[in-house]
């Protein structure tokens, strides 16, 4: 008997203790908000990366607008959206530019499909770049390929495990568009 009562004790005493109790509510808790943190961080870096993206873009676009760039290639075009937005990792690298020429008289709309970098090619494929004359309405979309900041993260892990196919490389893909017309004051050649 008296081992029995001295297991019924023992089970009595860590029955009735205390000691602990906020730790418990600590594990189960922690994860949970600890998830929604890394969740909000991720989504704010997309978000602000995307952000930096439009506003570069704007700022490269007015510069061809208004001539400051006088004859736009894809490397010069590319330098400067990547000089405006400094929050870009690899940028120069990792920015596809589509240029595309429409009349507004005879409209054609533009391709659905957005072209970006394909991480699984050695050679990028060709993407349709054409400088706009004297009042010419030019549409530019430019796609960059990033990679979460937090990929052991649910959102990032999330993102990686979406973006299996080999052009991804578990990246995901920020597009910014804008249409332009091109001022009248431009040198054609």
């Amino acid at each position: 008997m008296t081992l029995t009562r001295c297991f019924c004790d023992f089970l009595r005493r860590f029955r009735d203790n205390e000691d602990g109790v906020v730790t418990v509510e600590f594990v189960i808790v922690f994860p949970v908000f600890m998830t929604f943190f890394l969740m909000t961080y991720e989504s704010g870096m997309i978000s602000l990366r995307h952000f930096a993206l439009e506003r570069a873009v704007d700022v490269a676009v007015r510069d061809v607008r208004i001539g400051a760039i006088a004859n736009p290639t894809r490397n010069n075009l590319r330098a400067r959206i990547c000089a405006a937005a400094q929050l870009l990792p690899d940028c120069e690298n990792q920015l596809q530019l589509e240029m595309i020429r429409r009349d507004p008289r005879n409209w054609v709309d533009v391709p659905g499909q957005v072209q970006c970098i394909d991480r699984g090619a050695s050679v990028q494929p060709v993407v349709t770049f054409t400088n706009g004359g004297n009042n010419e309405l030019i549409f530019l979309r430019a796609c960059i390929r990033l990679d979460p900041v937090l990929p052991t993260s649910l959102l990032g892990r999330t993102i990686v495990e979406a973006n299996t196919s080999s052009a991804a490389g578990g990246s995901y893909a920020l597009v910014a568009t804008t249409a332009f017309v091109v001022e009248p004051f431009r040198n054609t050649p």
